[in-house]
């Protein structure tokens, strides 16, 4: 019999649906607070233990001519759903959702990129299981997040074992069900990113079938609304904003130690989990800029769940994107900083 996860690390990591995440129709924001000061708000759109816990962590929040209004957002749907709302100026997702938005006919604009491996996305399964390949995976049941960036890595992982999405049986879960599904064995794998696959292997629940690297571009984006961009002093908070979250990032990289440290008491997640995310996906991530390798990595995406009839619309992802705040910054096609793993 598999031994469940700890209790107290479900309430946490039901809350921590990174950015990377799918949609829930209980995704809502959740409040946030405000820093800085002057007459201009820059309303910036977060997930629990995202930029404004790095911008933070990094002092990259003490001396804004501007104030920041954070809104926490349970995952990527939701947060650019505000964005199309101008309920947000700006916020942070992975690469799946702004393509599920694009679909959708959203009001969205990527201003911002970084790359990293991708080795935290992740097909689990339970330490048990006589799966050795992803081949095997036809006839099984996978949890995933829809609109997810492991939706896209389920997809594209089948793709490259020479299975279809239709050979297996997909049930669409959020993070905290499949964790419970995943752990009593009502699911034969999980689709699904850090820091939760860095959980489940240091509580030594499951063990890596396939990872995302090779399979998928490991890009993270900052989204802004239109609106936003139009209005000069947004835009120009924007910018600052975005200079700022790149300088935390570079932060990050002498610092893990201490940046765990602080993720860990905004999620709570045990230290060792998050240390371990952090040397598998944040450290891993450079600053890149939006250009046109980008954008036909992302119409990739797009085509995929267009051909699965899993968006509503043909998306050209060009039209979703402005590469404004791009200046001085190395090519999306640019090599991540390597994962030190776990």
């Amino acid at each position: 019999m598999r031994r469940s996860l700890a209790p107290a690390l479900l309430l946490p990591l039901a809350l921590l649906l990174s950015a990377c995440g799918g949609s829930s129709s209980a995704d809502t924001s959740i409040g946030g607070g405000t820093d800085g000061k002057g007459s201009l708000t820059l309303n910036v759109g977060d997930q629990k233990g995202g930029s404004e816990a790095i911008l933070r962590a990094a002092g990259e929040l003490d001396d804004l001519d501007y104030k920041i209004k954070w809104s926490t957002f349970s995952s990527g749907p939701p947060l650019l759903e505000a964005v199309n709302a101008k309920a947000v100026d700006i916020g942070g997702v992975g690469n799946t959702p702004p393509v599920f938005a694009a679909g959708a006919g959203s009001r969205i604009t990527v201003v911002a990129a970084w790359h990293g491996t991708s080795q935290g996305d992740a097909i689990l399964v339970p330490n048990d299981s006589k799966l050795t390949k992803p081949a095997q995976l036809k006839g099984r049941s996978i949890a995933v997040a829809q609109g997810s960036s492991a939706h896209y890595q389920l997809v594209a992982s089948l793709k490259d074992a020479g299975l279809t999405f239709g050979d297996v049986e997909v049930k669409y879960l959020q993070p905290a069900d499949a964790l419970a599904a995943f752990t009593s064995g009502k699911v034969d794998a999980w689709a699904v990113w850090d820091p939760y696959t860095s959980q489940v292997l240091k509580a030594k629940q499951g063990r890596v079938l396939t990872t995302g690297d090779g399979i998928t571009n490991g890009l993270t984006f900052q989204v802004a609304a239109p609106t936003a961009l139009k209005d000069k002093k947004k835009s120009a908070a924007i910018q600052d904003y975005l200079e700022r979250l790149r300088r935390a990032y570079t932060w990050v990289y002498s610092h893990e130690d201490e940046w765990a440290q602080v993720w860990a008491k905004e999620t709570g997640l045990p230290e060792d989990v998050a240390l371990a995310a952090v040397k598998r996906t944040y450290t891993t991530r450079i600053a890149v800029a939006v250009d046109k390798p980008l954008i036909a990595s992302e119409q990739e995406i797009a085509d995929a769940f267009t051909e699965l009839k899993l968006i509503p619309n043909e998306v050209d992802f060009g039209d979703f994107t402005d590469p404004r705040f791009s200046g001085g910054l190395p090519p999306s096609t640019t090599a991540p900083r390597p994962s030190e793993g776990s």
